[in-house]
């Protein structure tokens, strides 16, 4: 089994990789998101992800992205860190950092099979949906586990914090 960081790949050598298994026929599912503090939901997610085809590639928002995604006290975990920690999951072959607040260009670059989204997320509104269906592939929405979320973890780690001090 590859080392965690070796899995964890610009977008350069994602591209060069990506595009070997479509030449061997192998479909490609791409997902994204923050990832900060992984928990079981994120596990399962991305577990029912990679069921959708031959390989699972993870994009992380970058620090950056994520601060003006959920505020200034996010990411809890930097970058590198939660890239490397996705790696590290059977169930995921490849993870990628983007700077950008969407995973669009990256999309674009990449044209996967599957594009995976969370069940919360409508259809229409999933990022890339468009582009991927155009290039032949298709969007899946996964469903996800209610009540378990990084934000809920935050709360309830604040919440004994308040009551502790």
């Amino acid at each position: 089994m590859p080392d965690a960081a070796a899995k964890v790949l610009d977008r350069d050598t994602l591209k060069e990789k990506v595009d070997l298994l479509r030449h061997e026929g192998k479909r490609v599912v791409l997902t994204n998101g923050c990832f900060d503090l992984l928990h079981a939901g994120h596990v399962r997610y991305l577990q029912k992800a990679r069921k959708e085809g031959d390989c699972l590639v993870v994009a992380v928002n970058s620090d950056s992205s994520v601060r003006q995604i959920k505020g200034p006290h996010r990411p809890i975990v930097p970058a590198e860190q939660r890239a490397e920690v996705v790696a590290a999951l059977g169930c995921v072959d490849w993870v990628t950092v983007f700077d950008e607040l969407d995973p669009l260009v990256l999309i674009r670059l990449l044209i996967p099979d599957v594009l995976a989204k969370g069940a919360d997320w409508v259809e229409e509104e999933i990022v890339g949906a468009k582009e991927v269906k155009k290039g032949g592939g298709r969007v899946v929405r996964i469903s996800v586990e209610p009540g378990i979320s990084t934000s809920n973890l935050i709360e309830r780690i604040h919440t004994a914090r308040t009551r502790e001090g």
